[in-house]
C-alpha cells in the first residue's frame, strides 16, 4: 500500500520543524507551514498536479516567511532593557562587601540585590561600601572594586 501524498507532506514539515529546532533561525518554521498548507491541500484536493502541490508550497512558504518572520522574531525574542546585557553597566555602581576582600585575593559583594565573587587591590572589611571599577580580564563573573570615597548613597 503506497504511503498518501498528505502524508509525505506533513512528514516534510515535520522534517523542517526538526530543522528548525536543530538550526534556530527563525525561517525553516515557515516551509513547515508550507508544507502543511500542501498537505491538507492534498488531502482535500487528491488529483492536485505535483507542479501545482511545488507551487503551493513555494508561494505559501515564502508568503508567510517575507510577511510573519519580523513579528515572529519581535514576538519571540522579546526586548532588553538597555545596559542590561552590556558587560560594562556595573562599572560605577555602588556595593556593600558581604565577605572581607583581602589584598589581591577574592572576597564576596552585593550589587543591586545580587552577590558577586569580587577583588580589590587593597584590604577592604565586611560592610564597607565600594565602587565597582569593572572585571576581571580572565573572569566576567568577578568584579574588580574600589573602597568607596565620599557619598554615602548605596545603589545596591
Amino acid at each position: 500500500m503506497p504511503i498518501p501524498l498528505y502524508l509525505i507532506w506533513f512528514l516534510i514539515g515535520v522534517g523542517f520543524l526538526v530543522g528548525e529546532m536543530m538550526v534556530p533561525g527563525f525561517i525553516l518554521i515557515f516551509f513547515t507551514a508550507g508544507s502543511w498548507i500542501v498537505a491538507i491541500s492534498v488531502f482535500f484536493l487528491e488529483e492536485l498536479a505535483l507542479t501545482t502541490q511545488i507551487i503551493i508550497f513555494m508561494v505559501s512558504s515564502l508568503v508567510l516567511l517575507f510577511t510573519l518572520r519580523r513579528f515572529g522574531l519581535n514576538t519571540f525574542k522579546g526586548q532588553s532593557k538597555a545596559g542590561v546585557d552590556d558587560e560594562f553597566s556595573n562599572i560605577g555602581q555602588k556595593a556593600v562587601v558581604t565577605e572581607a576582600i583581602p589584598q589581591d585575593g577574592y572576597g564576596e559583594i552585593r550589587l543591586a540585590g545580587t552577590f558577586w565573587r569580587a577583588t580589590a587591590e587593597v584590604p577592604i572589611d565586611k560592610d564597607q561600601r565600594v565602587v565597582v571599577e569593572g572585571q576581571e580580564s580572565n573572569n566576567s563573573l568577578v568584579l574588580k572594586v574600589k573602597p568607596c570615597t565620599g557619598s554615602t548613597d548605596n545603589k545596591s
